[in-house]
């Protein structure tokens, strides 16, 4: 009301003064402005309104507000006169303003007058008024993430307050629309939650074993309640808890026969937790005792497998196959299902006497005892002495000769010489006190003899006999000795001869060789194991590790001071297996570790580890033996000095299935037949029917066919056996030469025989090739031949149809005249025509009639001294549909090439 009447009171005064004197006073207006204009607007609300008063009024013109200006080109903002009389004026944005470009304008403002006419001349402006403008925001922006994902890591086991913080940003101007107000995660089900600041925690432990890594969405919102647009991801990663330990190894390793060395652990590293160490000792543990006698050895014959290795000849084989030369082994039980290794189980019931014949004579002061054994504790409180080996009385008295036992886990030989030698005490019994007499595991044992020295090697290890017993000589006396395995004879001063000192455990390979005892270097190659383990690029390792191997290289011990230096070494630990077939299965690893930090003794304990190597199967070889299967000769070559050769035709051959396609090998396809290059371990000759007539007829093979050749051979009535470990090559130039020979050909019509060979003794054998051999009778025998186109002078010869192409090419040596044969045959039909005249059969029987006296002249005039074989290529036949064998026609004109 005040104001008003003031300004009632002006307006009277300028009216008065008006008369006196035009536009005398200024316009008048607010000292200061407060406006408030929201963004996107142009409209600025001001406090106190704008109106601007002139003492002049009523007057026209002078008491009028014609315009308001404004000072600051930079402002964005006019003002315009609402009502000049009034004085009421508007403040505008002249553009649209963006608080987030500018938030606050300050400028000033002055009303001006009409002046003292309609042409606004002599106005007057009124004081400066300063006005200050606050620019409203708008929630025009949605929150931003800074990072567009987050990371983070967390160890297992633990809840954490925070285990990162996102962050989101808006663009907004306000306090209100600027701000993030509240965060959320927008995944479910996940153990985590997060704060209005944006703190991302755990809510339950985490496990690293369950999950190794999280991912989950993040959202915010401002305080306006507006969301972003896009949600962040945050990976969460859980890491174990810090154990030492190996770690970055596989459980299992698969092995390729054939692949050579093959790292076990290429990318294993110890992890210790950054302890400070000063030495770390690893051994690695191949285990291997399931397989074969305790490795994968070759599993040949042991016969073969002194040859190979280059022992003495001259050995017993005290526990063969069992066969009809070797039957005392046939009442015992053989374990033969590990890879053919010939294997005999005594369960403290079994024992066998070798025969007279077998027994190996005087034995002098230097001989050999080797076995391979294995054995378990003792069963009972008291341990009664187990006998591998025994030469005792067979009658009247027991004393023992000499034998070799287990006695509460000691190995004893016992050597009782005899009294004639000496008259003085002289070493008797040997004792050697070893684990691995009871570990239950196999080890080969051999006892050297140089008579007073004997040495005991396990392994490959030689051992000195901890005790020595002496002993008076035994007397001398005709009672004849019995030789026996798996128990002691007990043949006088019982009411009945019986077994006594049973063994209980597993034999193989029992052999006793006289005269002569055997080099350490042929005892390694015995019992060398053909896997183990292998360090690749040794000449790479650290000279500041050191490593030793066991002998078998079973076990491999690796010491060094610097971590990475040990890890660098055993990643170069691996695993091989040098034989063309290995045992297919599983083989045992087993790691430990011991850690030395300084100024203690064992700082950390590093867990042992266990894996595997897998043997993958082999390629499995296919023998096949081909050749001629029926072969028909002159009754005079089976008595001839040369014999008949049976298999002069014989190929054998291996191939494998390959069932993986070989990259490197553009032309190999998956399942395609590939030879393959390997030796055999023996090839027998069965006599199929009734055996071979000694005082007739028998099977021969020359000595010299043998030489340099690791080959030897065996002959009776019911065959031949060729055995020994050899190439193909060799075995065909061997049985190429075995002869038969039957001195009474007129008796036989014809003999079968059959050929099988066999590698890793049985473990692959070939096929069953069948030989039939007959015999060509001439009239000269009194028997009758039915067929009339081959007569004596001719071979039928029948191949298999894989084998024509071995055919031997023709020769040229001396035929009998065909021309003569024709000759005579039609000399005879029309004599028989003319002169007869009679019934056809009749006729058929002269034709034959003359044809045998024919052949009888031509066999009367053939040089026997001169035979050759002819193949004549214009008689090979073709092979028919029906898939019967092509049919080749040999003359004959003496013995064979």
């Amino acid at each position: 009301m005040l104001r008003i009447a003031g300004v009632l009171a002006v307006v009277a005064l300028g009216l008065s003064a008006a008369r006196t004197k035009v536009n005398k006073h200024k316009p008048w207006i607010e000292t200061s402005y407060h406006g408030v204009i929201t963004e996107n607007t142009d409209i600025v609300l001001l406090d106190p309104p704008l109106v601007a008063l002139d003492k002049d009024a009523p007057i026209p013109y002078a008491g009028e507000i014609c315009a308001f200006t404004i000072h600051g080109l930079e402002a964005p903002f006019e003002a315009v006169v609402l009502n000049g009389t009034s004085g009421e004026g508007q403040l505008r944005a002249r553009s649209l303003v963006d608080c987030e470009l500018q938030k606050e304008y300050t400028f000033i403002i002055q009303a001006h007058d009409c002046g003292s006419g309609p042409g606004g001349t002599e106005g007057k402006k009124s004081h400066k008024a300063v006005v200050h403008i606050q620019v409203n925001d708008v929630n025009e922006f949605a929150p931003v993430f800074r990072e567009p994902q987050y990371h983070a890591a967390v160890t297992e086991g633990k809840i954490y307050d925070s285990i990162l913080q996102v962050e989101a940003t808006d663009q907004d101007c306000s306090p209100q629309y600027s701000q993030i107000c509240n965060y959320q995660i927008t995944t479910t089900d996940t153990p985590f939650a997060i704060d209005r600041n944006g703190n991302i925690r755990n809510t339950e432990k985490l496990s690293y074993d369950r999950q190794q890594q999280y991912e989950i969405q993040v959202t915010a919102w401002d305080c306006g309640q507006k969301r972003a647009l896009h949600s962040v991801p945050v990976h969460i990663d859980v890491k174990p808890v810090c154990k030492p330990g190996w770690q970055g190894w596989n459980k299992r390793v698969d092995y390729e026969p054939g692949t050579g060395s093959k790292q076990l652990f290429p990318k294993m590293h110890l992890e210790t937790c950054g302890g400070p160490l000063s030495s770390v000792r690893t051994t690695v543990e191949l285990q291997t005792s399931h397989i074969g006698k305790g490795c994968d050895r070759e599993t040949y014959s042991e016969k073969s497998l002194q040859k190979l290795c280059g022992a003495s000849s001259g050995s017993t084989d005290l526990l063969p196959a069992p066969s009809a030369a070797t039957n005392w082994t046939a009442s015992l039980v053989t374990d033969s299902g590990r890879d053919s290794d010939l294997i005999f189980r005594f369960d403290g019931r079994q024992a066998a006497k070798i025969p007279d014949w077998v027994v190996p004579q005087n034995l002098t002061d230097q001989f050999t005892i080797a076995t391979w054994m294995k054995h378990g504790p003792s069963p009972g409180l008291r341990a009664e002495k187990e006998t591998l080996l025994c030469n005792s009385d067979k009658t009247e008295m027991n004393r023992h000769h000499y034998s070799l036992y287990v006695h509460n886990c000691r190995l004893v030989f016992l050597l009782r010489r005899d009294f004639t030698l000496v008259d003085t005490f002289r070493p008797a019994e040997f004792h050697w006190k070893l684990e691995q007499i009871c570990d239950k595991e196999w080890h080969y044992y051999v006892i050297n003899v140089e008579f007073p020295v004997v040495t005991l090697y396990v392994d490959g290890v030689t051992y000195d006999p901890y005790l020595v017993t002496d002993d008076w000589p035994i007397h001398p006396s005709q009672i004849d000795v019995q030789l026996t395995v798996g128990a002691c004879w007990q043949g006088g001063e019982v009411t009945k001869p019986r077994f006594t000192q049973y063994f209980r455990g597993s034999l193989s390979g029992l052999t006793i060789r006289p005269g002569k005892i055997e080099s350490q270097k042929v005892i390694s190659c015995l019992q060398a194991c053909k896997e183990g383990l292998d360090i690749n690029s040794l000449e790479s390792l650290d000279k500041n590790i050191k490593f030793h191997f066991n002998p078998a290289q079973s076990i491999l011990v690796m010491e060094g001071e610097d971590l990475e230096n040990m890890n660098t070494a055993v990643r170069k630990v691996s695993y091989i297996n040098s034989r063309q077939f290995p045992t297919p299965g599983i083989r045992r690893l087993h790691i430990s570790t011991t850690v030395q930090c300084f100024g203690e003794d064992t700082c950390i304990t590093i867990p042992d580890i266990d894996a595997v190597v897998m043997v993958l199967q082999p390629s499995e070889p296919r023998i096949t033996i081909t050749g001629v299967e029926r072969v028909s000769w002159p009754a005079t070559d089976f008595r001839a000095p040369e014999g008949i050769s049976l298999f002069q035709d014989l190929h054998i051959i291996s191939t494998v299935t390959r069932a993986d396609p070989t990259p490197h090998h553009a032309a190999r396809r998956p399942g395609v037949l590939e030879e393959i290059i390997h030796n055999l371990d023996y090839c027998d000759i069965l006599v199929l029917g009734e055996e071979l007539r000694p005082d007739q007829e028998s099977l021969q093979l020359q000595r010299s066919a043998l030489l340099g050749k690791h080959l030897d051979a065996t002959n009776s009535t019911s065959g031949m056996s060729v055995y020994g470990v050899d190439s193909m090559s060799n075995y065909e130039q061997v049985i190429r030469q075995v002869r038969y020979y039957n001195w009474q050909p007129g008796q036989v019509t014809e003999r079968r025989f059959r050929l099988t060979c066999s590698e890793l003794n049985g473990r692959y054998t070939s096929n069953e090739f069948n030989l039939e051999v007959s015999v060509l009778h001439s009239s000269e025998t009194g028997e009758h031949v039915s067929h009339m186109v081959a007569p004596p002078q001719y071979m039928q010869v029948v191949h298999h149809p894989s084998m024509l192409h071995d055919l031997y090419p023709s020769h040229s040596s001396g035929v009998p005249s065909a021309a003569t044969v024709v000759i005579v045959m039609c000399i005879a039909a029309l004599v028989v025509v003319v002169v007869l005249g009679i019934y056809r059969i009749h006729l058929t029987h002269q034709q034959e009639v003359k044809l045998n006296e024919t052949a009888k002249e031509g066999d009367e005039s053939w040089d026997n001294s001169a035979l050759t074989i002819t193949v004549n290529p214009m008689e090979v036949g073709g092979l028919g549909t029906d898939g019967r064998d092509k049919k080749v026609k040999r003359i004959w004109k003496g013995g064979d090439k």
